[in-house]
């Protein structure tokens, strides 16, 4: 019963077969290969977007970091939800790759990051230049950290507000495909149609070995972008094992049947926990988390029987939460992987 992370899952038939095979003979090197090429294609072709710019990296990290460095000046700030991938699960390397761009987390004990409180804070910034580091760009996670997952409305009204003062929209997507599958809107309107500039897609989670895109709807953003990865040691010689994996994934909508997968099997587990006296689900499962208030003695006994999940910072929770000394806050994530037995059994113990 593995419920620590989707990262823990391996890769899917289909990627690993579509590895084994690009292994095969010579190719050549630094992305110019078969497979690179025809990803790209694919990848523009999802998007609908002919002219948008597509590398690939090997770390979701290097993907956010490298982005956000070609889209803010290092007197810059970086605006983002407080639970951000980017400022709590990236040590100090958005600042490193930026060359000092500060981030600012808002909405601390909300769910999501809303367009409320970005328009209360950019109104507020009464900049004394040069005194003052002024926003460059506006970072949101989709799915985010919370499980929750903007609707293409939400999205369209932060990107209003980030550039009508200026500021570019960077979406970390480590589990975009997630909150596609979730919604049933397309990628293109859920990204450069709603005023995404550049979207960092990630495959790592849901059926990939290491597979991650920078994708630039913005063209003139990637000036120089392939320098930026070059500098910094993410661009692999062997390319064509990050193609033909991003080619596998995308083939035939694999991408999103084994998303759909991870989310339906997400909200088994809901159906089965909501129910149960005790047991509390927190924030509303959007997508593949689940964010639980379970009885201390629960946790030890499923922990003992082979469930693996994690306790959770009780920071994360809303802002209004009373905490029961009696119970735990825990995390809980399906994967592509994730088997309706091991849910049933999960939910059967609990009982």
């Amino acid at each position: 019963m593995y419920f620590g992370s989707d990262n823990q899952s391996g890769a899917s038939h289909k990627v690993l077969e579509a590895l084994i095979n690009a292994n095969q003979g010579i190719s050549a090197s630094y992305g110019e290969d078969e497979w690179s090429q025809k990803a790209v294609e694919i990848v523009r072709t999802i998007f609908e977007h002919p002219d948008c710019q597509v590398f690939f990296v090997a770390s979701g990290t290097a993907a956010n970091c490298l982005a956000l460095s070609s889209m803010v000046k290092p007197w810059q700030t970086i605006l983002c939800h407080q639970q951000a991938h980017i400022a709590m699960d990236e040590s100090t390397a958005p600042e490193f790759f930026t060359g000092g761009a500060r981030l600012v987390t808002l909405d601390a004990g909300k769910g999501r990051l809303t367009a409320t409180t970005l328009s209360s804070y950019l109104d507020r910034q009464a900049l004394h230049i040069p005194h003052n580091p002024v926003p460059g760009a506006l970072s949101i996670t989709q799915a985010n950290e919370a499980g929750q997952v903007y609707s293409v409305q939400e999205i369209t009204e932060l990107a209003q507000l980030a550039h009508a003062k200026g500021l570019k929209l960077h979406m970390d997507g480590a589990r975009f495909s997630n909150a596609v599958a979730s919604t049933g809107a397309s990628p293109a309107e859920m990204t450069w149609r709603a005023g995404v500039d550049v979207l960092c897609l990630g495959a790592s989670k849901n059926g990939c070995l290491a597979a991650e895109m920078v994708i630039f709807f913005d063209s003139a953003l990637a000036e120089g972008f392939e320098f930026r990865r070059k500098r910094t040691g993410h661009l692999l010689s062997k390319g064509r094992l990050l193609g033909a994996q991003v080619e596998a994934w995308f083939a035939d909508g694999h991408w999103l049947k084994l998303a759909k997968h991870a989310n339906e099997m997400a909200m088994r587990l809901v159906e089965g926990l909501s129910v149960l006296d005790g047991v509390d689900i927190v924030w509303p499962v959007d997508a593949n988390e689940l964010f639980l208030m379970l009885p201390k003695d629960k946790v030890h006994y499923l922990q003992s029987q082979g469930a693996v999940f994690y306790d959770w910072d009780d920071t994360t929770l809303p802002a209004d939460y009373v905490v029961k000394e009696t119970h735990q806050f825990v995390r809980m994530v399906t994967s592509f992987a994730t088997t309706q037995s091991e849910v049933d059994q999960f939910i059967s113990l609990l009982r």
